[in-house]
């Protein structure tokens, strides 16, 4: 049986790469398509969430369904006329080289598409320091569900024993808790460190430059 390694699970959005508020704007103006009307700081607060879960959160249980379909590909094309502008968060690549270099399996932990997982991978420009990445066709359920840092765990042969999940959003600390994983957060998302220590995060940063400053400090030094 091939054994387990230590690594570092990332989230990609809003961590690694600034879209948060992309993904905001781009949801906010496909549910406006439908003569409903969410803030957008109501829609940035569930950023984090799939689209599997996101409409429910801001729209209610118990309403009609039958535009869900048209405002998820409306948010897909809208976002989609903002990649070839993403741009990495600062010292995004320099975290992952340093997590590799320290003898750590690097795994981004996304539910993107797998088109848009590719052309994040091509914004970070890491491959060869990237593990395993996973996308939204490896999970049923998508955070706060665990399934996506599960599947995450098994494509990369990480041991959830020796495991480190960074992520920018309370849908991230959520989700790594439930699988007894530590949650690094970073409030390059727009969530607050109050909030993601509130929900959990064992210790936040300003973005990934400052955790790659900080990594001796941090759990992700202790992994083994």
């Amino acid at each position: 049986m091939t054994q387990r390694r230590p690594g570092v699970l990332f989230d990609v959005d809003g961590t690694l790469v600034d879209s948060t508020y992309l993904h905001t704007v781009s949801w906010w103006e496909a549910i406006r398509q439908h003569s409903l009307d969410v803030s957008m700081a109501e829609i940035h607060r569930a950023i984090g969430m799939g689209s599997d879960k996101i409409l429910d959160h801001l729209l209610g249980t118990d309403r009609d369904r039958d535009h869900d379909a048209e405002m998820a590909t409306a948010h897909d094309v809208l976002y989609g006329a903002w990649w070839e502008r993403l741009r990495p968060l600062p010292g995004a690549g320099d975290l992952l080289r340093a997590c590799a270099d320290g003898g750590l399996a690097v795994v981004l932990a996304s539910s993107a598409s797998g088109a848009e997982l590719q052309h994040l991978c091509r914004v970070l420009d890491s491959d060869e320091v990237i593990t395993a990445a996973t996308s939204s066709a490896d999970a049923e359920q998508s955070k706060p569900e665990p399934d996506i840092l599960a599947a995450a765990l098994d494509q990369s042969q990480v041991d959830p024993r020796r495991a480190v999940f960074v992520g920018d959003a309370v849908w991230d600390v959520a989700a790594a808790a439930k699988l007894d994983i530590p949650c690094i957060g970073l409030t390059c998302g727009g969530t607050s460190a109050a909030e993601l220590t509130d929900a959990g995060a064992v210790c936040t940063y300003a973005n990934p430059a400052q955790l790659r400053e900080h990594l001796a400090d941090t759990p992700i030094a202790d992994l083994k």
